[in-house]
């Protein structure tokens, strides 16, 4: 396993300065968060030029590009684009977000199998992100979604399962269904706390993804819109050291 970053974390600047924060901070690995809805980085721009955003990409930083993380849904032929973008990166992991719960199952599970044999066939993995208010906020729903539509992972966002509407349950069901990481600190009445004052057991974590042999990354998203006036580079540096300690 390995420890990265994700541009979420800086969500709040133009990707480059993410980019260079993110560097400043001696992570040397990051994953490229992507959001229509937000100046920081559209999937539009991105695939309308993939060969640019790649050049710009290396001009920008030398960090190695571990995975893409979509945060809304995207038509078919942009995910078409998009696996052509994570070729151009040679990355094999794209993180996407799950429906809204309420969506009936068949229908997620038909657009699931849409999409894994858009990337598969071209050799990338994708996986639904573990989030509240998603089909995903139970996982039981996630690994049954992974079931019906086999060669789906689950990008592993335990804060999620912590602080929501199902704290106190075991998810331990789902790990041996993980694609990709995603991590901060916890409590159950906050999504988000400094570190070491939440409840996220890192230890127990990694040793439960060793149980089922993943050796990917340990991606820090942290959710500036949550940080109020905690310092953001200290908190990214604590666990950067906190992971890289338990590897």
């Amino acid at each position: 396993m390995f420890v990265a970053a994700s541009t979420r974390c800086f969500s709040d600047l133009s990707f480059e300065d993410a980019c260079e924060q993110i560097s400043e901070l001696q992570y040397d690995k990051v994953e490229i968060w992507l959001d229509e809805t937000q100046d920081h980085l559209k999937p539009s721009k991105v695939i309308a030029d993939p060969e640019g955003f790649c050049t710009r990409f290396r001009d920008i930083t030398r960090m190695t590009p571990i995975a893409l993380c979509l945060q809304n849904d995207l038509s078919t032929e942009d995910f078409q684009a998009m696996v052509r973008v994570a070729q151009l990166f040679r990355l094999t992991q794209i993180t996407l977000p799950a429906s809204p719960l309420g969506t009936p199952f068949n229908a997620e599970i038909d657009r699931l199998r849409a999409l894994h044999r858009i990337a598969s066939a071209d050799g990338i993995q994708i996986s639904i992100k573990t989030e509240t208010g998603r089909l995903t906020e139970d996982p039981h729903t996630a690994v049954e979604l992974c079931q019906a539509a086999p060669g789906l992972g689950l990008t592993l966002d335990p804060s999620h399962y912590i602080c929501g509407p199902r704290h106190g349950q075991s998810y331990d069901q789902v790990f041996q269904y993980v694609y990709h990481m995603h991590l901060r600190d916890t409590l159950p009445d906050q999504l988000q706390v400094r570190i070491g004052l939440g409840e996220v057991d890192y230890s127990r974590l990694i040793s439960q993804l060793q149980r089922h042999g993943y050796n990917l990354a340990l991606s820090v998203e942290i959710f500036p819109e949550l940080l109020g006036d905690v310092d953001r580079e200290v908190e990214m540096r604590k666990m950067r050291l906190l992971l890289e300690s338990l590897l």
